[in-house]
């Protein structure tokens, strides 16, 4: 039964340290030398935590199951809750609760559990806290300036590293974007400061449009006899050409396959985004849902559900199918949609970069919303996967 403060005034220490239940994972400790503490279970990626609430009778019951909420609700946006306060009590030492380096923490720890690896995690935070902390770090967000965010970053562009110039100009505007979400600034000001950059050079993912072997590698991918996660997420990507992590931690209640849509949150800019499902998807999807249906991920790790499926595990099978490297990726799904899309169905190029989850802006300047066009574009993506089909018969 759930404490109350009758209850909690009662209590006495034992001989040995009790613990003394609350509900939905809070729980008093109780120690034999009389102190209390606050605690809560809770289960994040598939291991078991514990996070401190605070001294009873400092905290009260009802201040204690306060903070047990806010701590699960921040495990429903996929938090963890003791990192966060880790984050936030790092940043903290050094500077205010605004500055620009506790926005940043708060914003990779709330985000980067959805990137496609730990690597770029790491990776990410160290970016910025080489190259823009020691100069920003400790100076209130909301009055940064756009000349000097440009200063921090022309630093980098003077050591020849553009491409990473431009990759942290992107990291900056999303942590603005988070401040501004959470009230702690205005507006993004690495907007004003975008064409002060020199251009970057352009990666392009491997990608085959020539027909027939487009064909061969479409046919490869539906006779692949691995694991069901590989095989199910390979049949599916060509036909919503997401980004790969995107498809690798899509979500079981992200999907309404009644309706034909997957809604999610695009990693790059943390935007909403609305992806029409055309037959052939729902039905590969209802095929996988007896599968990992129970599961949160659509496509779990083959050792743990509690984790969607390694970052190279449809690269892996490509290979072993005889698919090379300079023909095809991933990413380079998007590539081959965006290309046929345009010059051979004849879509509207608006149209396919909205589905690509690409910023897209009205004749006034402001982005368009995620419904924007979305009748158009479950008839682009329905004609887009029987043109699939037919391109397999050849």
């Amino acid at each position: 039964m759930p404490l109350t403060d009758v209850v909690l005034r009662r209590l006495k220490p034992e001989t040995k340290t009790v613990r003394i239940a609350d509900e939905k994972g809070l729980y008093l400790q109780v120690a034999p030398s009389g102190g209390m503490w606050w605690r809560l279970k809770f289960r994040f990626e598939g291991k078991e935590k514990c996070f401190a609430l605070g001294v009873y009778p400092e905290v009260s019951l009802k201040e204690a199951r306060e903070k047990r909420d806010a701590a699960r609700a921040m495990l429903r946006d996929g938090i963890d809750p003791s990192a966060n306060r880790k984050a936030r009590k790092t940043a903290e030492a050094k500077a205010g609760s605004d500055s620009f380096e506790v926005v940043a923490r708060e914003w990779h720890v709330k985000f980067s559990p959805t990137w496609d690896s730990v690597k770029y995690r790491d990776i990410t935070l160290r970016r910025l806290e080489l190259n823009v902390f020691p100069w920003l770090g400790k100076r209130p967000i909301a009055e940064i300036t756009a000349p000097e965010l440009l200063t921090v970053i022309q630093r980098i562009e003077e050591r020849g590293a553009i491409d990473t110039a431009h990759r942290i100009l992107g990291l900056c505007g999303q942590i603005l974007r988070f401040a501004i979400a959470t009230s702690r600034a205005e507006r993004d000001i690495s907007h004003d400061i975008h064409d002060a950059l020199p251009p970057r050079q352009v990666e392009h993912f491997a990608a085959t449009t020539e027909p027939r072997r487009l064909a061969e590698i479409l046919r490869a991918l539906d006779g692949y006899r691995g694991s069901p996660q590989v095989k199910f997420s390979m049949r599916l990507a060509p036909l919503v050409f997401v980004r790969p992590g995107e498809l690798r931690h899509a979500l079981w209640a992200d999907f309404d396959l009644e309706a034909g849509e997957w809604r999610y949150l695009v990693t790059k800019t943390q935007t909403p985004h609305i992806v029409p499902l055309a037959a052939q998807a729902v039905a590969i999807l209802k095929d996988l849902r007896p599968m990992t249906g129970r599961g949160r991920y659509v496509f779990p790790s083959a050792r743990t559900s509690a984790r969607p499926m390694s970052d190279n595990a449809i690269l892996a099978a490509m290979r072993r199918m005889g698919i090379g490297e300079d023909e095809m990726t991933g990413h380079g799904f998007r590539a081959v949609a965006r290309t046929i899309l345009d010059e051979v169905l004849g879509f509207r190029p608006d149209i396919i970069e909205h589905q690509l989850a690409h910023t897209v802006k009205d004749p006034n300047g402001r982005a368009y919303n995620r419904t924007a066009h979305l009748a158009e574009r479950r008839v682009m993506m329905q004609r887009w996967a029987d043109y699939l089909d037919e391109l397999k018969q050849i």
